[in-house]
């Protein structure tokens, strides 16, 4: 019998699928489960023992603190597996440095975030931030003469981070016919679906050739602020930013210089170096701007495929393989 930590929601939705999923793979599970009131806490006695923790997207927001007390209190805690992908959080290492093994569901969101960051930029590409001004205004206001839009076609896409989520958008930005430049640590895989493979020490001289630069790279310290005035600036006149990874690799106010300034022709950003996005930011009314509330990875699908993949890991650690997606010390998202 493994006991496991689960949300009330998950559980009263999908507990007891999740149990008989599980006996399907030889392990037998006994949830032990957070009050359904997100200020009650679970019982210190219930909290010792705790062997496994899901940490499953209903968690966030409201029942986060709740989740983790939980998780600091259970003395028996070995493993902690989170619906998401991202895990620059200080919670997971602090998990890890109690010697708590982490696994993600890296790759559940990278479709629905890959089709929402092509929505994005296809709404830049193709003029709709104007159009859709014009319709809140009762305008009718066709683009003619030099104000239509380029070609999609043939621009290039700087990618910035090439795990499941930059190949769904280097996948989408390849059948537009766009030219892919990819930028990740590790060489370039048969299955890349770019045309260029570089490492992130050759970003300065490959943003002069990018018409997009898109992001979908894990924070961490070598990562954080990583595009700042000077690399922003390498950028052509009128290039523009597609931002899906988080808001911290940008710094925010010299981005918002570029865009007021003219430089940078637009962005869509899903993310922001504080969240929510402050009322009084500059973001929310510059016309070449798009944005979303981190919300690019909504979808009905992902709480199945995230669920199956905490099954698959279930499995493997009950015949003592090694599991996928398990985190290492210092690790983000990619």
């Amino acid at each position: 019998m493994t006991t496991v930590l689960l949300s009330h929601r998950f559980h009263q939705a999908s507990g007891r699928a999740l149990v008989e999923s599980a006996a399907g793979h030889g392990v037998t599970l006994e949830p032990i489960v957070l009050p359904a009131e997100p200020k009650q806490r679970l019982d210190a006695d219930e909290c010792k023992r705790i062997e496994i923790a899901y940490f499953s997207e209903d968690v966030v927001p409201d029942f986060g603190r709740q989740f983790f007390s939980a998780c600091y209190k259970a003395q028996r805690l070995r493993w902690l597996h989170a619906f998401n992908a991202g895990v620059d959080h200080p919670v997971f290492a602090q998990m890890l440095g109690r010697g708590v093994r982490v696994t993600t569901s890296s790759g559940a969101n990278a479709g629905p975030v890959g089709v929402t960051a092509a929505a994005g930029m296809l709404m830049l590409a193709r003029g709709f931030p104007g159009w859709m001004a014009a319709q809140r205004r009762h305008a009718w206001e066709p683009v003619r003469g030099g104000s239509v839009p380029e070609d999609l076609s043939g621009q290039t896409l700087l990618l910035v981070g090439l795990g499941e989520i930059g190949k769904t958008m280097a996948r989408i930005a390849q059948a537009l016919g766009m030219r892919v430049i990819g930028v990740r640590r590790s060489s370039r895989r048969p299955d890349d679906p770019v045309d260029e493979m570089h490492p992130p020490a050759a970003l300065d001289w490959l943003l002069p050739r990018a018409h997009w630069l898109a992001l979908a790279c894990p924070l961490t310290d070598q990562t954080r602020r990583m595009f700042g005035a000077a690399r922003l600036a390498l950028l052509p006149k009128g290039a523009r930013i597609v931002n899906v990874a988080r808001g911290e690799l940008i710094d925010e106010q010299a981005l918002i210089a570029a865009l007021v300034g003219g430089h940078l022709g637009g962005a869509y950003l899903d993310v922001f170096e504080q969240e929510p996005l402050p009322a009084q930011s500059p973001l929310w009314d510059l016309p070449n701007v798009v944005l979303s509330p981190h919300n690019a990875a909504a979808s009905s699908g992902n709480d199945a495929r995230a669920t199956a993949m905490f099954l698959r890991n279930l499995a493997l650690d009950a015949r003592g393989e090694a599991m996928v997606n398990e985190v290492m010390k210092g690790a983000g998202r990619e």
